[in-house]
Parts: structure tokens; sequence; C-alpha cells
């Protein structure tokens, strides 16, 4: 539904469906964001359309979210799945069902906002065009990622080739937290703008509330220690580290040990094989009683994983920013997380949770050690890392330090002024 009282604006999220089930396939922290700051804008007074890839025959080519937010899937490719690192010979495809779709609409979206490099492809063909305001998020950046692979993609050099240029091209790139823009800096390019504007969660959604009625929901002996894993079967999310910390800290002394990882798709997509790689590990480990495959769930029940939780368990070998820390600690849950990218802003050692080395199974193992059988300390952390997601990664607040920016940019775009002045709000210094 289009307002004329209402500035439209359009979020380009090529792979990431905000429409889609979170957790399927493809379906993570981006789907998240996206969706959640196209909503929150749309309540804050803004006309919201969503682009994704159309990429199943069943579904819907709009889905209203709200009077004035809407994912809108375009045609680029087959309608099917197709994993992200063949998606880049589609994007022309998707900029023209884009450009159709305004002008079927009779519209142009004076400001643009892409998220991915994908996305960033297809924002800086349109600026070519039309003259748009284009807004970058990265999400994951092929300069830190490519360091730990042993085989580079084919579209390597493209990839860091898009990724400089929407850095120096963009009017304004999004780091969601001071280390993201540090490594900008370091690894794509010393030019172009940034401004840190971190992700945010539904703290309606992810709160404090009780254990106990957590436990039973779920059917958990309340005896147990559970220790947590959310998130995507990729070898760079580190869950063998995880789980060879697990089966250290798994003896006669601790028999009331539970691990539970949450997430994955089916064997044939391409996390598939990673998940059967960790699952033949907890059987060589001898946990494989000890621990929950729990599958893809709904953030209707998420809630209640983190809130039966003992300690939620980060141990990726890099992260930009990393929602599940701050949906963990916003249900009042410590952390023991890698001490690397986002998660150093996120999270405050010894106070929301603990920071260690990546890859180092025993600084982990100490870790969870530590927070599973401090229970004065813990009762503490609680209550604080609940208190700091409020204060610091609500979507409200989050989205309108996004706002705030879009109207910036837009102003100086109708003045046609050249230097950059604007200035964050208050409350993101502060934060």
């Amino acid at each position: 539904m289009l307002s004329l009282n209402r500035q439209a604006i359009a979020l380009i999220s090529d792979h990431a469906d905000p429409a889609a089930e979170i957790g399927s396939e493809e379906a993570g922290g981006q789907n998240v964001y996206v969706r959640h700051v196209g909503e929150t804008l749309a309540a804050l007074g803004w006309q919201v359309d969503m682009f994704t890839r159309k990429n199943h025959t069943d579904t819907e080519a709009i889905v209203q979210h709200s009077p004035h937010c809407r994912t809108i899937r375009l045609k680029a490719g087959a309608e099917s799945y197709i994993s992200r690192d063949l998606l880049f010979e589609h994007m022309p495809e998707f900029l023209d069902s884009f450009q159709a779709f305004q002008r079927t609409q009779g519209m142009n979206y004076p400001l643009v906002h892409t998220n991915y490099w994908l996305s960033a492809w297809v924002g800086m063909e349109l600026q070519k065009t039309s003259g748009i305001q284009l807004i970058h998020t990265y999400h994951s950046l092929a300069a830190v990622k490519y360091q730990s692979l042993v085989e580079i993609p084919h579209f390597a050099n493209t990839r860091l080739k898009i990724e400089r240029e929407i850095l120096e091209r963009a009017n304004c790139v999004i780091a969601t937290s001071p280390q993201e823009q540090e490594t900008l800096r370091s690894l794509v390019s010393t030019r172009g703008q940034i401004e840190v504007i971190p992700c945010g969660t539904d703290t309606n959604n992810f709160r404090l509330t009780s254990k106990t009625h957590a436990r039973a929901k779920l059917k958990l002996d309340s005896r147990e220690k559970v220790v947590l894993y959310v998130g995507r079967f990729d070898e760079r999310k580190g869950i063998e580290t995880l789980v060879r910390a697990f089966a250290l800290l798994k003896s006669d002394e601790f028999k009331n040990l539970k691990l539970i990882i949450v997430g994955g798709s089916s064997a044939n997509m391409p996390d598939g094989a990673e998940r059967i790689r960790i699952e033949n590990l907890v059987s060589e480990l001898g946990i494989k009683d000890s621990t929950v495959f729990a599958g893809r769930i709904g953030h209707d029940v998420l809630p209640f994983y983190y809130t039966a939780a003992d300690v939620c368990v980060i141990p990726s070998h890099y992260e930009p920013f990393g929602l599940v820390a701050i949906e963990a600690m916003a249900c009042g849950v410590p952390v023991v997380a890698s001490n690397v990218g986002g998660l150093k802003f996120t999270i405050i050692p010894e106070e929301t949770g603990l920071l260690v080395e990546p890859k180092n199974v025993e600084a982990f193992a100490n870790g969870i050690h530590r927070i599973l059988f401090d229970e004065l300390w813990v009762r503490k952390m609680r209550k604080q890392a609940s208190a700091n997601v409020n204060q610091r990664f609500s979507w409200s607040g989050v989205t309108i330090q996004l706002s705030e920016l879009y109207r910036h940019v837009l102003a100086r775009s109708i003045m046609h002024e050249q230097d950059w002045s604007y200035k964050m709000p208050s409350m993101t210094r502060s934060a």
C-alpha cells in the first residue's frame, strides 16, 4: 500500500529474503536485519519496499508485512534455490527486474540501502543511471573471509573489487561495530564515508523470562547444565571447537552436561556436509548421548532455548557483529565467544560474558566451565546482559539512527552539498 504522504525507500537484499522463515537455507542474520529494519522504518513514517530474489515458484511475488512495508521478490535466474556463490551472474536480471518494477509503479526510489556485496553491485548500477542516494551494509567481508580459506572462489577478485568500490562510491557505508569500521579501513579502503550503527534485536521477543518455564516447555531436566549453540553449519562458525571443548568437560565429574545445537538445513543443502561432519565428530568423541541437534527453530520458540540454557557459545572464526550474542544476552544468558570482530563490541568481558581466543579448545572449555559453576557471578551477569542489550541494541533505537542518517543524506542531496557534516545522535556516541 503506497502512501503519498510517505517517502518511499528501497532495501535490497538479493539472496536473503526478509519474508523467509528464519533458519531455512540462506536465512539468518541478514534476513533478520533487513526485515526488522524495514518494519521499524515503516513504523517511523517511511514507505519501505524490500527487494529480494524469488527463489521458489510457490512463493508470493509480494508479501505485505504491514500497511507501509512489503517484501518484493524479483525474477533473477530460475525460481529455485541457487547458492549465493553462483548468484552474481543473475544480478543483471535482478537489476532489470527492479527497474521494470519501478516503471510499472510509476516511481523512482531516491534512496536505496543495499545489503551484501551482490546487492552492492545492483546499487552501484542504479547509481550510474538514476542518481540515487546509496547506503550499504556489508554483513560479510571477503577481505576477512578469504584469509581463512584454503580454496579461494573463482569470483574472489570480483567480490573484492565490488566491496572496495561500494565503500568509495556509496553516500555512506554502515559498519555494525567499531571493529568492522577498523577492518574496512585497514583491509578495504581508506576512502569513503562510514558510520557505525549496530544491529538490533527484538527485545519484546528476546527478554528475561523464567528458566524453569523454558525448561518445562522444552522438556529439559532442571538439573542439567545446558550449553547452547545457535547458527548455521559452516566451518567458519567454529562448531568443531565447541564440540571438542564440550567433550573435554564431559567426564565422570560432569555427567549432567547437555549440548544443544540449534540451526542447520537439510542434508542436500550447502551446509548439510558440515552438519554431517559435526555429527560424525560428536560420535567419535563419545558425546552423542549428551548432544541434541535441534534443527531449525522459529523465532517464536528460539527464546525458550536461550532462556533454558546456562551458557550460549559463539565460537566463530570471525563475526562482523553477531546477532546470536545479543539475542542470548537479551534473554539473560551469559555468552562465551571468540574474541573477534563485532563480538568485542557487543560483549562486555566479565560482565555480560567472556571472550576467548578463537579456535582454542581449552580456552572455550575453561570459559564454559567458569560460567557453568559460578552461580553467584552468573546471576549478576544475567541481569547485566539483558539490561545492556535493552540499552544499546533495541531495534527501535538502532532504526532511529538509520532513519536520521537517511534524512540527512536525502536533505544533503537536495541541497547539493559536497562535504559530509553529519553527526550521529548523542544516543549512538554514548552507546
